[in-house]
């Protein structure tokens, strides 16, 4: 048996920029990242068919707990359009009706609920697919944990994701605080690249090792070695920030157990109600299990 735990932020969003913007309901609201959300979600039932399923939702698209340690964090993204932001509860409501456990925090972001789901599973027999396209769930890969990027059809186990970015998932954290991370406006240390802080973290293992140990930085076989501890030196306080930034949280309290999770298929009622409302009668045709 599989759990899948799905980050819809990347999905709705994807949604939204693909769908054609004459798609409206029968009120005329705009209605293309919901359409593409819930097509999308049906295609993971029938291709994957899991046991177990829940979907992590982002209370916030513009804030978070990391704000109050860095204002900073994602402070470089343009603010979501209107017509987006006025679907996101109905793309919710969706996914309710279509019969998957879903979550919600207002200071967390759905990563943390993720990270924290994934607690539900451990220590059971049960394997975990994380769905995302989001490089930073990457450090949760784990033996029993793979991530599966669905649009690009692409699943990364541990050597696939050492492949991809050069360390284990265990050091996604310390790649993104050396190295930054310019989607989410993660600093990391000034000067100091992906391939850099790879080679960096082959050699020493983790942030607090590198910083334990940064008189050895120059003996490494890497250009410019001298100048790469002073950089390191200088950017020590912003290295440490970046990691804490960039640390997915998994301890939050989640009032659910791993039986909430059991996919037994869509409220008929619920999706009866809800796509006549949106105007989705067709792509009702597409849903294969009942509750």
């Amino acid at each position: 048996m599989t759990t899948y735990l799905i980050d819809a932020s990347p999905y709705i969003f994807r949604a939204h920029f693909s769908m054609p913007s004459s798609l409206v309901d029968p009120e005329g609201r705009p209605a293309g990242a919901t359409y593409g959300f819930a097509s999308f979600l049906l295609k993971l039932l029938a291709q994957e068919q899991p046991s177990h399923l829940a979907v992590a939702f982002d209370g916030s698209l513009t804030s978070s707990f990391r704000n109050e340690l860095y204002p900073g964090y994602k402070a470089n993204r343009e603010a979501p359009p209107n017509e987006l932001v006025s679907q996101l509860a109905s793309c919710r409501q969706v996914a309710e009706c279509l019969g998957m456990a879903t979550f919600i925090d207002n200071s967390h972001e759905a990563d943390d609920l993720i990270g924290s789901l994934l607690a539900l599973v451990s220590g059971t027999a049960q394997k975990s697919v994380i769905v995302t396209s989001d490089k930073d769930l990457a450090q949760l890969v784990s033996e029993g944990v793979t991530l599966l990027d669905f649009a690009r059809e692409t699943r990364y186990s541990i050597p696939e994701v050492e492949e991809k970015f050069g360390v284990r998932p265990d050091q996604m954290v310390d790649l993104l605080a050396l190295a930054g991370d310019s989607v989410d406006n993660i600093p990391g240390v000034r000067g100091i690249g992906s391939k850099t802080a790879v080679a960096l973290l082959q050699a020493f293992g983790d942030l607090e090792t590198l910083y334990e140990r940064l008189s050895k930085v120059e003996e490494l076989p890497i250009r410019g070695a001298s100048s790469v501890r002073a950089k390191l030196e200088k950017g020590r306080d912003m290295a440490f920030l970046s990691k804490e930034l960039a640390t997915i949280h998994c301890q939050i309290p989640m009032q659910a157990s791993l039986e909430d999770l059991t996919y037994r298929g869509a409220d008929r009622q619920c999706v009866e109600a809800l796509f006549q409302e949106l105007g989705f009668e067709r792509i009702r045709n597409r849903i294969t299990k009942w509750a």
